[in-house]
Formats: structure tokens, sequence, C-alpha cells
């Protein structure tokens, strides 16, 4: 299918009252959602990722209108400078033992490597989640309250 196709269907979408339209032609398909989360746009043989809000044209588009196709390699988020300390599990991120208490760690901490820098709740269990070296603290890329994936980066060390 062709960029024109596209951007028609996605005009079409947008201007009217349905949420959701899905077009197969040949061995093609695409999905169009109108303020959905991400959703994967399928054409044989090549993939692309749909950011949230859909596809936009080149031109400026009106307000409520869907958004540009990201380009992966652009989506990339930039390379953090120092050690990133990930989640080892899925859960919940506190930075502080209790609500009222102080911070493990605050940016500009010296840290040293098996200090407890936060806890992540699973399965109603906390878990102290140790640094696995010495420096000190650049960023904290998670919010306190926040869901964590496994691998997800929390901290940045120097």
């Amino acid at each position: 299918m062709d960029l024109r196709k596209l951007k028609t269907l996605i005009d079409l979408v947008s201007e009217s009252g349905i949420s959701e339209l899905e077009v197969t032609e040949g061995e093609g398909k695409v999905r169009i959602v109108k303020n959905a989360p991400p959703v994967y746009v399928q054409q044989a043989p090549t993939q692309y990722a749909q950011p949230p809000g859909g596809y936009a044209p080149s031109a400026p588009a009106a307000a409520g209108a869907p958004a540009a196709i990201a380009d992966p390699v652009a989506a990339a988020p930039a390379v953090q400078s120092g050690h990133v300390v990930k989640s080892p599990m899925v859960g919940t991120f506190y930075r502080a033992p209790s609500p009222g208490a102080d911070a493990f760690v605050q940016i500009g901490d010296s840290i040293k490597e098996g200090q407890t820098i936060c806890i992540i709740e699973a399965m109603k269990l906390l878990n102290e989640i140790e640094c696995d070296m010495s420096g000190v603290v650049k960023e904290i890329l998670v919010e306190n309250g926040q869901a964590v994936e496994y691998g997800q980066p929390l901290f940045v060390v120097a």
C-alpha cells in the first residue's frame, strides 16, 4: 500500500466518528486506531512500530490528528553516560523504605557496592535492590511508586 492511500485512510479515520479501521490489500494489512496505545502496523515483509496517536502526513497535522510513524532507529533512547543499574525483576519501584522516610539515595550521593539503593515490591514482597558498583548517583530514571519491568534502567552511576 502506498503512502497516498495510507494518508487518505488516516484522514478518513481522523475526520469521521470511527475509532478503528483495518484494511487488507494483497499481503499487506493496515490497522489505524484513533487515540489508542501503541500498535504494530505490518506490511509483508517489513514491520513498522506505530507510536501512540497513529500516523501523520509530512505536512503539519491539525489538532487531534494522529502523529507520524517513528523511525525505529531515531526512536532509540539516548545512550546513558555511566553505569546503568537495571531492575532485576518486575514490580513497583520505591525510593525509600517507608512512605514518610528519606530516600535511600539522591542524585549526587556517593554510594558503595552492595549498598541498598531502592526497593522493588513484587507479589507483596519488598526486595531491597543493591548497587553493583561504587560511584556517584548521576540520574534516577524512575519515579517513586512507578511500575518497572525486568531489565528497565533505574539509576545511572558514574
